[in-house]
């Protein structure tokens, strides 16, 4: 019963949390607008009854003292006349002004009033200036109106008095002018917070150049004061980003230059050492050589960037099979499937750097067996290069995509400089794309590289 209930109470958390999520609005406009709506009439409906509540009493003096001069005026008519013509009277009386006179009977049931404080505080002025014993009654006998009694020497009378005369309906035309008023109002709140919601949504989108690896637009500094002083420090810290990253480019570009030398001399000198004495040493180090080129490569790479390099039309599967063609040659094996043609909008050689690193990650650390494979999907293609490999912990598969981060497992070596996944993971953004790490079911590592379909 205790496991029944607290499941009842998930569900219920549940769905209340999925209402919330629907009902509250997510974009500051939005929410903006809601609560100001919510304010205005809040505030016309507060207004609304503090008007009627501070009315309430001068109505019912109007109302009491028309009641009270009908009834008096009545009372006399019938106190002047000759009692043999009252009966006449009272006919004649009766139907004026929609007012009505009829006998009273002392046995009656008396209905009570209504819980309106208007009726009451109206019955109430009636009696302190008629007398206490004066009945005061609404729709008796199911006639609409307002009844008072009052008698004459033995007999007792009811005049009834049309609503209509007693109280002022509800001012219903308020509600239109409050209506109005409301409109208006939300529409000056929404060309004030589009206004704060412009240059918010422009900083957004530099935020997200930034993140995709692109050059961000500067920012207007402009509006109110909060808001430019947001813009204008957002463009120093663009321009601070811009001023390191090119300087860090000009550090490693420079270093791995001035590297270039002293490794080219270092070849050229192990590759005239003689074999008869130094063959055991002599290709260790020619590979250790060619393995220190190959990290300076991957440093220029990831320095060199590809924000310069423009983005066109490109047949996916005629670039995927000229990548593969060059490894082929190199004496790789490839298990190629492709998904029929696309045009895609594309940096191609971009495009060829991050599949040959993948392709290279996938022979550097698998076992030799190598596969491609793309599938067309409604919004985007998928890429994936699959290896046999020892596959990826699942913690670590985000660290991987951050530069210079390597694994101490089975899945690494020291040949690396930790930059091959970095470049790729910053091409596929650059192409506002997105790089995964799947651990393969049967074993191995699937690289799988989403690329949107279109540019926008």
């Amino acid at each position: 019963m205790v496991s029944k209930s607290k499941y009842r109470l998930e569900v219920i958390k549940h769905f209340l949390v999925g209402l919330e999520n629907k009902l509250v609005p997510r974009t500051l406009l939005a929410s903006v607008m809601l609560l100001i709506a919510i304010l205005l009439t809040v505030g016309q409906f507060a207004a609304l009854k503090l008007f009627d509540y501070f009315e309430r009493e001068p109505r019912a003096n109007a109302a009491a003292l028309q009641a009270i001069t009908i009834v008096n005026f009545t009372k006399a008519s019938l106190m002047a006349s000759h009692e043999n013509r009252r009966v006449a009277l009272l006919s004649e009386l009766s139907g004026r002004e929609g007012v009505r006179i009829y006998a009273a009977d002392i046995l009656e049931e008396i209905e009570p009033l209504p819980d309106d404080p208007f009726i009451r505080m109206l019955a109430q002025k009636i009696r302190n200036a008629l007398g206490s014993e004066t009945l005061v009654t609404i729709n008796h006998f199911g006639v609409s109106g307002l009844w008072i009694s009052f008698s004459i020497n033995q007999d007792d009378y009811w005049v009834v008095i049309p609503r209509l005369q007693a109280e002022r309906h509800f001012p219903w035309q308020w509600l239109n002018w409050g209506a109005l008023v409301i409109l208006l109002s939300l529409a000056g709140a929404y060309l004030i917070a589009a206004r704060i919601n412009r240059p918010l949504n422009l900083l957004v989108r530099a935020a997200n150049r930034i993140r995709g690896g692109e050059t961000p637009i500067r920012l207007p500094e402009e509006g109110v004061d909060e808001l430019k002083a947001v813009s204008h420090t957002f463009n120093q810290m663009t321009e601070s980003l811009e001023r390191l990253d090119s300087e860090r480019t000009l550090l490693l570009a420079g270093v791995s230059h001035d590297l270039r030398t002293p490794l080219t001399r270092l070849r050229l000198a192990i590759e005239m050492l003689p074999d008869e004495s130094c063959a055991a040493h002599k290709q260790g180090m020619i590979e250790d050589v060619g393995d220190m080129d190959n990290i300076i490569n991957q440093f220029l790479d990831f320095v060199r960037g590809v924000e310069g390099e423009s983005s066109q039309m490109v047949d996916i599967n005629h670039l995927l099979v000229s990548v593969c063609d060059r490894h082929q040659r190199a004496g790789r094996h490839l298990d190629i499937q492709l998904a029929p043609s696309h045009l895609i909008p594309l940096r191609p050689l971009a495009m060829q750097r991050l599949i040959s690193n993948l392709i290279d990650n996938a022979y550097a650390y698998g076992n030799g067996q190598v596969a491609i494979r793309s599938v067309l999907e409604a919004s985007s293609i998928v890429v994936s290069v699959l290896d046999n490999g020892p596959g990826i912990p699942e913690k670590q598969k985000s660290r991987l995509l951050r530069p210079f981060e390597r694994l101490d497992t089975a899945r690494s070596n020291t040949k690396g400089s930790g930059l091959g996944l970095a470049i790729c993971d910053r091409i596929a953004k650059l192409h506002k794309g997105k790089l995964e790490l799947i651990n393969r079911p049967e074993g191995g590592l699937e690289v799988r590289l989403t690329l949107p379909i279109s540019s926008s």
